[in-house]
């Protein structure tokens, strides 16, 4: 069972050898890298790819680690008993399964996604360290181990805000998602507009790097931003001699909100731009 990319899903060689190497050696594949770098969508492509059902868990910064183990519902279990409800002399009737139990409980191999851990508070992954080394947890209430019967592939995401434990990383491996130089991109951009016209990827390409590469930005463009501009730029039939041949006076690229996502980094290109007329 080997990971080797998809044809929606551009993976480096290294990579594809992060993730072949969890698998073999069962341990969680912990994915860092800027937002926008594609660490959800390697989940999905890696489940894609191997045939596996995909159980994903997006983490909220008040996700608790015992949301994904189950959930016991005292509350309703009350009200029940003061109706006489029949259902409360089953306790059973009042859990609900967190992702890690439906992902224990599949009868086949699933991948198991824990998306954005860092979100979470620094304790979180602390509470899962006994589920994720034994693959197992009990279940007070009603007295049960729950143990996966098909060890999940788990791929757990960060943006690396925060740091994570070291107990935690310990068992993990570790992987880096570097932003993609532009070899690469051409090749992400060809696989979301198969036969797209080269001149305009080109420019887009030079004037996303070209922004990027401005210190003091308070949040750099991503891939998937980048994206999302070549599709304004088809949508609005944008020349691609308007981008090759963009007026100095103007400061920022055309259909600019797609890049810059916050005012400081449009007035900081408006500046560099009123600078660089000033010199000219």
């Amino acid at each position: 069972m080997q990971f080797q990319g998809t044809e929606a899903y551009v993976a480096t060689d290294d990579l594809k050898m992060a993730v072949n190497a969890a698998i073999v050696l069962e341990k969680p594949l912990l994915i860092k890298g800027e937002p926008g770098t594609g660490k959800t969508m390697l989940a999905e492509q890696v489940a894609s790819s191997l045939g596996l059902k995909l159980i994903q868990w997006h983490i909220k910064s008040t996700t608790k680690a015992q949301q994904g183990l189950y959930e016991y519902d005292a509350v309703s279990r009350l009200r029940d008993s003061q109706l006489g409800d029949g259902r409360v002399h089953d306790i059973g009737n009042y859990i609900k399964k967190g992702k890690l139990w439906e992902a224990f409980d599949s009868d086949e191999r699933v991948v198991l996604l824990i998306d954005e851990i860092d979100k979470a508070d620094i304790e979180f992954p602390n509470d899962l360290l006994t589920e994720i080394d034994k693959m197992e947890f009990f279940v007070y209430e009603t007295q049960q181990v729950i143990k996966a019967k098909k060890r999940p592939i788990v791929i757990i995401t960060s943006n690396n805000e925060k740091d994570l434990p070291d107990a935690f990383l310990r068992r993990c491996f570790f992987h880096y998602i570097t932003f993609p130089d532009k070899e690469t991109m051409e090749r992400i951009v060809d696989v979301h507009y198969p036969g797209l016209r080269g001149a305009l990827v080109t420019e887009a390409l030079e004037i996303f790097f070209d922004v990027r590469k401005v210190p003091g930005l308070k949040k750099r463009p991503s891939t998937s931003e980048l994206i999302d501009w070549i599709k304004l730029l088809l949508a609005d039939d944008i020349p691609d001699d308007i981008l090759r041949n963009r007026d100095t006076r103007k400061a920022i690229p055309p259909l600019h909100g797609a890049l810059l996502k916050n005012e400081q980094d449009v007035h900081l290109l408006e500046r560099l731009a009123f600078m660089t007329r000033r010199e000219g």
